[in-house]
């Protein structure tokens, strides 16, 4: 099985992230994955970038609690702050529920969305060092 590994300590925040998926799986490629969470769910699934088609991959992730840290709840308020900057392109009504409730404690953050993404790829063995 192939083994890849994610180095939280790098992740300080959304873009840096990306930074550190592109490192990881998109070595090889002449382009980028941009930062988007629906461009990381189809990483996942394979065909480009690291993971070939649906073969199975275990992917550790060090020092995950300075990425849960930085993806957090300051960082997810921003990312959906910075959606309603644009609110032709988004569900306003819903981000307004997603703020409600992370500032209530019961809302995902980012890091909860990308583990969730993850988990949804029953090829990838996700390992939290």
């Amino acid at each position: 099985m192939k083994t890849l590994t994610i180095i939280g300590r790098n992740i300080s925040d959304i873009p840096t992230f990306y930074a550190e998926i592109n490192r990881v799986f998109m070595a090889k490629e002449g382009w980028q994955l941009g930062e988007s969470l629906d461009a990381l769910n189809d990483l996942l699934y394979g065909g480009y970038g690291a993971i070939e088609g649906r073969e199975r991959v275990r992917i550790v992730w060090q020092d995950v609690a300075a990425s849960r840290s930085a993806l957090g709840v300051e960082t997810t308020r921003t990312f959906l702050a910075r959606k309603l900057q644009r609110p032709a392109g988004f569900d306003v009504a819903a981000i307004g529920r997603q703020l409600d409730a992370l500032e209530r404690g019961t809302g995902q953050t980012y890091f909860e969305i990308v583990m969730e993404i993850f988990s949804d790829h029953p090829n990838i063995e996700l390992v939290m060092a």
